[in-house]
């Protein structure tokens, strides 16, 4: 296989930054496995059969609250919109609000007819889409919608219906919650291995602009082959040029591999290294710190006392599960009328609306130890 690329050039990480920040990828938690899509119990009056052509979806306004329109009938995003429409119905349900709540389901290329259904259905907000290609195409069509809430990021917000707002599990949240802390922990000399996927690039180009904005110096790069002569030559650089922390941009596979040859080297990762399902070589991410959601690092917090827990087969489908619990909350206060500022906790981390159309959302540091995932500052 090909050696490692290792390069400390200003040139060569502006070239990787560069190049990060243009590239989007496609929805990425949502790639599980095909699964039913048997209806989930709500509050109020809930429909969740598929969406029916937009001329016979004419209700009265009175008839819908909230419509959700999510890719129930897609063999490869059942799973994940099966989840977060679980999510989204218990946090209705637990709130006690009598919301009618009526589910749009919809395959991979029916994103437009539900959502004209869902539109014609008089819903005073409408809740997705949720795959990253789907917001696309809804936002850049100009269509006159309801309150919409997308569940995945924008490309451009610049072309985005100024009705259209997005909350979304993005890793770049997670990038640059990580170049902060590697900023208030007084990291000089910095080193990034990563991963070339383009969910990998996104959180590398997040983490990049926030630490050179911070004044950070140019870190080494390290491109990840999962090989053990590759392995031992990262170890050997970091001997000879001991960096003060790393970000490992890989998913839980790749920082399993990585995360033993960086000796004492603080290392950090996304989320997207947790996998339950790998548990059995957790232990051999001991000490890897990392951005998770709250949901899955202090379950017994007070804010979620509430609200019911679902088991998964999956930790992604767990997240998207908790970003439905969120989400009902955000949409709830906009059909309640547009905040100018929205915080709370949530389950997905502490969830902000500030400038422009995008709620953000942080999740909190959690420290792998003894293969258990435990929070790092404490919960908050």
């Amino acid at each position: 296989m090909a050696a490692i690329a290792i390069s400390s050039r200003p040139r060569s990480w502006a070239l990787l930054v560069g190049a990060t920040l243009l590239l989007a990828a496609a929805f990425s938690a949502a790639q599980t496995p095909p699964a039913s899509t048997a209806p989930t119990a709500a509050a109020g009056r809930v429909s969740p059969e598929p969406a029916p052509a937009p001329e016979a979806a004419d209700k009265p306004a009175s008839e819908v609250d909230v419509a959700i329109v999510l890719p129930l009938e897609s063999a490869q995003y059942a799973r994940a919109a099966d989840a977060v429409r679980a999510g989204f119905l218990a946090a209705a349900e637990a709130s006690g609000a009598k919301l009618r709540i009526r589910i749009f389901a919809h395959g991979d290329d029916g994103v437009l007819p539900a959502f004209e259904a869902a539109s014609a259905s008089g819903a005073r907000i409408v809740v997705g889409p949720l795959v990253r290609d789907d917001v696309r195409t809804v936002a850049s069509l100009s269509l006159a919608l309801p309150l919409t809430l997308a569940l995945n990021q924008f490309d451009d917000l610049a072309d985005v219906p100024p009705t259209m707002y997005s909350f979304a599990l993005g890793v770049e949240g997670d990038g640059r919650m990580i170049a902060r802390r590697m900023r208030t922990d007084n990291a000089q000399a910095i080193a990034v291995i990563n991963a070339d996927t383009p969910l990998m690039k996104r959180l590398v180009g997040a983490f990049a602009a926030e630490w050179l904005q911070g004044g950070g110096a140019v870190p080494s790069v390290h491109g990840f082959v999962p090989t053990p002569t590759a392995l031992v030559a990262i170890r050997r650089e970091f001997v000879k040029r001991p960096p003060a922390a790393a970000l490992l941009a890989l998913d839980g596979a790749g920082a399993t591999l990585a995360k033993p040859y960086l000796g004492t080297t603080r290392a950090y990762a996304s989320g997207l290294v947790f996998e339950r399902e790998t548990s059995a070589l957790m232990r051999d991410l001991d000490g890897l710190v990392i951005v998770e959601i709250p949901w899955l690092v202090t379950p017994q917090a007070p804010q979620f006392a509430n609200l019911p827990r679902k088991e998964f087969p999956s930790v992604a489908l767990t997240r998207l599960y908790a970003l439905g619990l969120d989400a009902f909350r955000v949409a709830q206060a906009l059909r309640e009328g547009m905040p100018e500022r929205l915080s709370f906790e949530g389950a997905t981390g502490l969830v902000t609306l500030g400038d422009g159309r995008q709620f953000q959302r942080e999740g909190v540091f959690a420290v792998f130890r003894a293969g258990q995932l435990a929070p790092l500052d404490g919960a908050r």
